[in-house]
Order: C-alpha cells, then structure tokens, then sequence
C-alpha cells in the first residue's frame, strides 16, 4: 500500500519560451500517454526523504528549463484530422511525495514484476476524463520504502519521447541533481523531421495486424486473462542463441552476422508461436522499434529530443517459423530493419503527413488504454533497452539498482533489458495470456 504525501506542480526555474511547437509526423501517431519507468535505490543513510524530495524539486525546475517542451501541453490542433500540437507555456511537471510499508527486498523477491504493485509507485493519470490540455507530460514519484530504500517512478509523454530522448532527459535531471555540468544538450528544433514528399512504398506499420484464424477482430484476444513473467537470460544462454541463429547457412541473408537482439527475439518470436499453439497456416507478426537516428540522410543530430523510432514487423506464418531453425527468425526481422533505409523513413513519414486522420493510426498498445492497435495474440512486439543508458540516474543518493518497465498489460508486450550485474545478462519482462505462460516458460530455457 502506498500512501500519497503530497503532490506539487514544479515549473521551469527560469523564464522560457512561449510558443507553439511542431510537432512531427511520428509524434502524431504515438500514444497520447506516458510510458512508465520505475528506478530503484538503496536505503542510504546519508539522506533524509525531506532532503531527497527538495533536490528532486529544485533539479527538476532547472531541468525543465533546458527541455522546456516538457513542461508543456498537448492541444488539439485546428488543422484537424486528429493532429495535436505543443504549447510551451511553462505549466510544469508533476512529483508526487509518497511513501510504503513495502520495501525494496519486497519488489526485488518478485524479480521487479511489472505488476499492480509495482504501478503504484507511478503516478496516476485518468486519460479518460482528463482533457488532453491538462495533462502534464511529466509524472515523477520518490517513493519512500521502509527500508530506507527510494524509488522514482516516472511517467513521460509517448508524444513527446522516445526511449533514447526520455533517459537522455533523465540523466540530465541527475547531473543537475548531483551538482554536475550538464553533458548534451537537447536538439529541441523536431522541423528536422518535417518530410514533404509523397510516399513510395506499402508500410507494416500502418497495414491491418494479423488475427488469429477464423476470428473476425481481436475483441476476444484483447479480453482474455494476461500474466506477466520477468525471464533471466545469462550471457553464456545469449551467446548460445547467437551462435544458433548464426550456424545455419542457408538463412544467413547478410554479411554481418546475427546480433543478440536478433537471436534473443526471434527465439521469443518461436517460443510464443509454439505455446500459443497457431496453426501452419496461421499468420504472425515480430513488431520490432528501430531507431533510425543514424539511417536518415543527414543523420539527426546528437541529442535530438524526440522520436525517431519506425515501428517495423517481421511476417510470416507459423508453419514456417517453428519448421525452420532460429536463423530463419532472425532473418525475418533482419530483412524488416534493413528496409529502413533513408528513402524508406521518408516514405513512411510522407504517408503519415497525407492521412486524413492520423488518431485511428495512433498507437495506444500500453497498459491504461484498451483502443486502438493490438499487438498480441498471434503477433509479438520485442523491444530492446539493451543500448539505453538505464542506470545512470544517480541523484545523489546512490546508484540505481534496478530499472524496469512500470507495467505491462497487453499480451503480446516485452522487452529485453540488459542486467545491472555488467555480465552482459538480460532479462525479458513478458506479458502473455496467463493460458500459454507456463508452456512458453519451458520452451524459452529448454530451446535454449
């Protein structure tokens, strides 16, 4: 049980300024709400909660300064059409004061599950009778453990960030936290994306999502009962399925060999085809995010703050998949990332710009809202934060034990986070119908 203590609206520390900011095509399409993230910390002995709150609150409205767009709000734009844009008008961000009987060893026992529990130490927001214009884009939480412990969870807009901009945001916060000179700053100018030409080619992630056979939506999939599962992977079982993927010749399409990512989720891909018993015939989609910072001529600068992830699906049918060996998996999604080439992104944003109305394409695939796209059952979605800097936000009171994702309630949802231990493990933070959970469990280690 988490008790609320207090909750205050922390605005910029200096005047910024007052604008109406363009938002990108991809910003369009994102969920309009807030991807959450839980950090967690030792008890520290040199630090008082009322200590550790006012940093949090004085490094916050500093922080917000240089990444003043998130202290902003969404509106509806005129233009309609579903389009939102972003008045910077310095509202603030939210931090709640909080506290709990539980403490930290308690979460860690449970493996951090991403579970009712752990979504009590993230700030609530009622989407659905909150007008999108009061809605702050920042939620952060210090919640105080009995322990001594402290976790900070934190809510930030789909809208406004993608996973590389929320930790560059966030890590920046701490080194103001700490005292320390601010590293990157952000690329604030998101008319770097602003693409005006037509598309070129058919795009995934706009397509209709396979259903299961012989269903006529995913109305019956979207209510089934869902389990979550934290999944240790060692780097000796990583190293295992990369050189899996690898040895077989026949699908090795590309001169670079098979990448951890590949291995890993093409045999999460597998594993899930096979517990969820789909037929040969059966169609299946592997939703990939690929970042494509670097992919874009010119690439987008260093410390852009934004989004500059495509959604990409590998497909194919379930016959295929389990008759063939891993590589074939991870071939599948190699040729899914390789097409995103400069021409490719420019396509797929020229495509957005021309929707008549790009709320129907908007992603709401989250754990607080049941519209839009469902990527479960018979699809996956495997999403690496193995390159993020996750374990960086230090505040001043010790070094972060575990980050993980806040919740996770939609089958079909994972990630793939590489260990705080530095041995190079991952774990996988699953979401699957509670029906197929156990049987993916055995097949995950046993195909290892």
């Amino acid at each position: 049980m988490v008790t609320v203590k207090t909750i205050h609206t922390v605005q910029p520390a200096e005047p910024t300024p007052n604008e109406i900011m363009y938002l990108s095509e991809l910003d369009q399409i994102n969920a309009v709400t807030h991807a959450p993230t839980v950090h967690f910390y030792g008890p520290n002995t040199d630090f008082h909660y009322s200590d550790a709150i006012q940093i949090l609150k004085d490094s916050l409205s500093r922080a917000l300064v240089i990444f003043y767009p998130l202290a902003g709000r969404l509106h509806e734009s005129g233009l309609g059409g579903g389009r939102l844009e972003l008045h910077c008008h310095a509202k603030g961000a939210t931090l709640v004061e909080a506290e709990t009987e539980s403490t930290v060893e308690d979460f860690a026992k449970q493996n951090f599950l991403p579970n009712a529990k752990m979504r009590e130490l993230i700030p609530k927001m009622d989407y659905s009778n909150t007008p999108i214009c009061e809605q702050p884009l920042v939620l952060a939480q210090l919640t105080k453990f009995r322990c001594g412990g402290l976790s900070l969870g934190l809510g930030i807009s789909h809208v406004l960030a993608d996973g590389t901009s929320a930790f560059h945001f966030i890590n920046e916060w701490a080194k103001i936290a700490r005292g320390e000179k601010t590293g990157i700053l952000p690329v604030l100018d998101r008319k770097i994306l602003q693409i005006e030409e037509p598309p070129k080619f058919e795009h995934t992630a706009l397509t209709p999502l396979p259903l299961i056979i012989g269903q006529p939506d995913n109305t019956e999939e979207r209510k089934k009962p869902t389990t979550i599962a934290m999944l240790k992977l060692s780097k000796e079982q990583i190293d295992k399925l990369k050189d899996k993927a690898n040895k077989d010749k026949l699908y090795k399409n590309t001169s670079r060999p098979y990448s951890r990512y590949e291995a890993v989720a093409g045999h999460v891909w597998r594993c899930a085809s096979k517990a969820r018993r789909h037929v040969d015939e059966q169609l299946t989609q592997l939703h990939i995010a690929v970042n494509f910072r670097n992919r874009i001529q010119p690439p987008i600068p260093q410390g852009f703050f934004g989004n500059s992830i495509l959604r990409e699906a590998a497909i194919t049918t379930a016959g295929e998949l389990l008759s063939n060996p891993l590589s074939y998996a991870s071939s599948k999604m190699r040729e899914a990332i390789d097409q995103v080439t400069d021409e490719y992104i420019r396509s797929y944003l020229g495509l957005i710009k021309a929707l008549p109305d790009v709320s129907v394409h908007r992603n709401f695939h989250t754990a607080w809202c049941a519209l839009g796209a469902f990527y479960g059952n018979p699809s996956m979605e495997v999403t690496s934060w193995t390159s993020l800097p996750v374990y960086e936000a230090n505040f001043g009171w010790g070094e972060v034990i575990h980050l993980g994702p806040g919740s996770m309630g939609f089958d079909g949802k994972s990630f793939i986070i590489l260990d705080r231990d530095g041995g190079g493990s991952f774990t996988l933070a699953l979401c699957l119908h509670q029906e197929f959970i156990d049987t993916f469990k055995k097949l995950f280690y046993e195909e290892i």
